[in-house]
């Protein structure tokens, strides 16, 4: 999903908001709402999307990628297909 969202960015939309929705492989998945402005040209972002089950594991990725000039943009808890739950944190960089 990072691929496909910084491909969004290049091309001028800007991160909304996020989802879950329930998919036919059984688990819930993560959906990232993207917008491009038409009269207003967006500027250049980077997006990085960090997602793990330990929260542990987050706080340390969270405080790298904070160090590396990333803030904080949404957070979704989603379902695996395997019945664990996995938080999905995107950020972004030239906001």
């Amino acid at each position: 999903m990072q691929k496909e969202m910084q491909e969004a960015a290049d091309a001028g939309y800007e991160y909304r908001g996020q989802s879950v929705f329930s998919s036919t492989f059984g688990g819930k998945e993560v959906v990232v709402i993207m917008e491009r402005n038409q009269t207003t040209p967006s500027t250049a972002r980077e997006y990085k999307l960090l997602a793990t089950s330990r929260t542990s594991t987050m706080q340390k990725e969270m405080s790298e990628i904070g160090d590396a000039g990333f803030s904080y943009v949404g957070m979704t808890v989603a379902e695996t297909a395997m019945g664990g739950k996995e938080l999905v944190v995107i950020t972004c960089r030239g906001r």
